[in-house]
This record gives C-alpha cells, structure tokens and sequence, in this order.
C-alpha cells in the first residue's frame, strides 16, 4: 500500500455534506441501521479517529469501537464536519503517519494498512451519502485505487466475520473500479432510495 494525498476525496466528502438540507437528514442509507444524520456523525468521528492515528496520539477517539452504538449528529455539525475532514487529510499528509503502527477503533495495526482503512472509508461512506441524498459521485482516482486494493485484501481474508464488511456483493469484473469496490464492501451498486 502506498502513501496517498486524501485532500481530494475528503474535499469530495465536505461538499456532498455541505449540500445535504435538514430535510434530508433523516433519510436512509445504503447502511441499513444509519439514517444520513447518523452517516454524517461516523464520518465525523471516523475523521477524528483516524486524524489521531495519523498523529499516533493513541486515546478516547482512537479507542472507540465504531459498531458499539449508532452515532447522531451534533448542532454545529456542518462547521466541525469539513474542519474534521481538514484534519484528517492534513495528519496524512506526514509520511510518518504512514510507518509504524497506530490504532483506530480499538485495533493496533500498521499506518500504512490505518491508511488504506480510511481511504476506503472516505471512499464507501461518500458514495453511501452521495446515494442517500440523490447527488451525483465521483471519488478521488488516488483514494478509490487505495480503498479497492484494501477490499481486495479483505475479501481474500478467511477470518472476515462481517462485522466491518457484509458478505461481498457479485459484481462484474468489467464494472466501474468504484461499483467493484462497493461490492467488496458488500454494498449493491444499484441500491437507490
């Protein structure tokens, strides 16, 4: 796995959250226990967590086990989302974020591998507000190589238990790389609202 700048999607991420209206917040979302209120909330603290294994400042943030509840959003959401996702890109920026090992939800792993989960993170979750409020996506090409390879891995993994990923979803081998991701993912490319 290789360093990648995940400004681009991170920036691709603020503005489909930018453009999400109150109306929209209690919307459903190809996470079936997540309305785009709750989305919104675990990219915000997936932001922070990851930000702080970057930075190896191992604690709370980095602790917390994401499945342990359904997150909500807070009041001053759409100010402290994009400054979340700012910092996230910026901590990943250092190449030493990337070396060493770190933690993220609850799990020591190596920063190159902390890297490759977020980026897939920043990837699926984009598509999964993109598809919840009807907006047109397109991830970063960097960032979408990063969460593809990542995937790959994990399907190939005999010890998946289905708490991070569902059972993978048959797509063409010919399809979009992003409609292959969603499927290693164990989204359905064509789920719509």
């Amino acid at each position: 796995m290789t360093m990648v700048d995940l400004g681009p999607q991170t920036r691709i991420l603020a503005r489909l959250a930018e453009s999400v209206t109150d109306e929209q917040l209690a919307a459903r979302t190809p996470c079936p226990e997540h309305a785009v209120r709750n989305l919104l909330a675990h990219i915000q603290m997936l932001s922070m967590a990851f930000r702080d294994a970057a930075r190896k400042d191992l604690g709370t943030t980095t602790d917390s086990d994401p499945a342990a509840a359904v997150p909500d959003i807070g009041p001053g959401w759409r100010e402290e989302l994009p400054k979340a996702l700012d910092e996230l890109a910026d901590a990943w920026r250092d190449p030493d974020a990337w070396t060493g090992m770190t933690r993220a939800g609850g799990v020591d792993l190596p920063g190159e591998v902390a890297g490759a989960v977020v980026a897939d993170e920043l990837v699926i979750h984009g598509w999964d507000l993109a598809r919840a409020v009807g907006r047109p996506y397109d991830p970063d090409p960097a960032a979408l190589d990063s969460a593809h390879v990542f995937l790959l891995m994990a399907a190939e993994n005999t010890d998946r238990d289905g708490r991070l990923f569902g059972p993978v979803v048959p797509v063409p081998e010919d399809a979009p790389l992003l409609d292959r991701a969603l499927g290693l993912s164990g989204r359905d490319p064509g789920w719509g609202r």
